[in-house]
């Protein structure tokens, strides 16, 4: 663990912001310049493809990938973000499993609210499966927001009676449109990267009035896990979210659902992007992809005769 490789990191995500609420068009600008500066893995091939509704970006090893595909969801708020933001992750991921990637360029908030950016993902879900590929070999993954999707597209997909897919990796996962999570609070100035006001500000533009005590928006608080594939929830001790993570992680335990809730010390929100830059970063993502690959090779050996 690097004290300094940590310091730089914080003061990366610390730069002044303008006062007040900044627009749509800041925020998702501001992203977009933070996440450039992200190490992408040059061993990937990509392409834009469709999936389901929604435009996707297929990610692949640069050589013969293995069987088994990761759809990912990339993080924003709902508000902001692309598959684009989100290449470091999904790429990473793809080069340490072998596996490929869809990542999903699902609709965003403030003018598509909930549920479209949930309806957009379980069209994906549903076009893979109609596509002939077997649930057993598809994983999600994601990261804030789309950690979250992770969670609710399984949600709706077990809702619509679909098959689940064999495992689930979500990096600082956003479960609790409530934010009734104790480290909101406990976290506050200690988090880099987020303030209540900025959580409540984007979140305002994904609810669009609605009540937040909901599965689909909250399943930190609400949501009945029975019956959910294994998970691996990763975070960081020093973001505000943390609470989203170590709650989910307690009801899966008492739906009897195979979890793993990997927290890592004196780290930011989604620290894994900075591959590269911060070792816990690199150790994360190896851990997530032994994860993923020991879920597709046990669900093979299950099927085997």
């Amino acid at each position: 663990m690097s004290r300094e490789q940590r310091a730089k990191i914080d003061a990366l995500l610390r730069q002044p912001q303008p006062a007040g609420d900044r627009s749509v068009e800041e925020i998702r600008a501001g992203f977009r310049a933070l996440m450039a500066q992200m190490n992408v893995p040059t061993q990937i091939r990509t392409r834009t493809t469709t999936l389901g509704t929604r435009p996707a970006v297929l990610v692949e090893p640069a050589g013969p990938p293995r069987p088994g595909t990761i759809l990912y969801f990339h993080g924003g708020g709902w508000v902001y973000g692309s598959p684009q933001t989100a290449m470091s992750l999904t790429a990473n991921l793809v080069t340490r499993t072998g596996f490929r990637a869809f990542s999903l360029d699902y609709r965003l908030a403030p003018e598509h609210p909930f549920p479209a950016a949930i309806e957009d993902t379980l069209d994906a879900y549903r076009a893979l499966l109609d596509s002939g590929e077997d649930p057993s070999a598809i994983v999600f993954a994601g990261d804030s927001a789309g950690g979250g999707l992770t969670v609710t597209t399984c949600l709706a997909a077990r809702d619509a009676g679909l098959p689940l897919p064999a495992a689930i990796v979500a990096f600082s996962p956003g479960l609790d449109a409530t934010r009734t999570g104790e480290s909101i609070d406990a976290k506050a100035g200690i988090d880099p990267l987020f303030t209540r006001a900025s959580l409540e500000h984007t979140g305002a533009m994904y609810l669009a009035g609605q009540d937040p005590h909901q599965p689909l928006l909250s399943p930190a608080v609400c949501a009945d896990l029975h019956g959910f594939p294994p998970m691996l929830l990763q975070a960081g001790t020093n973001e505000m979210m943390l609470d989203d993570s170590t709650r989910l992680a307690a009801r899966a335990r008492a739906a009897d659902v195979d979890v793993v809730l990997d927290v890592t010390a004196d780290v930011p929100h989604v620290f894994q992007s900075f591959t590269g830059i911060l070792d816990e970063a690199d150790r994360a993502l190896d851990r997530a992809a032994l994860f993923l690959s020991q879920r597709l090779r046990s669900r093979d050996a299950d099927a085997a005769p």
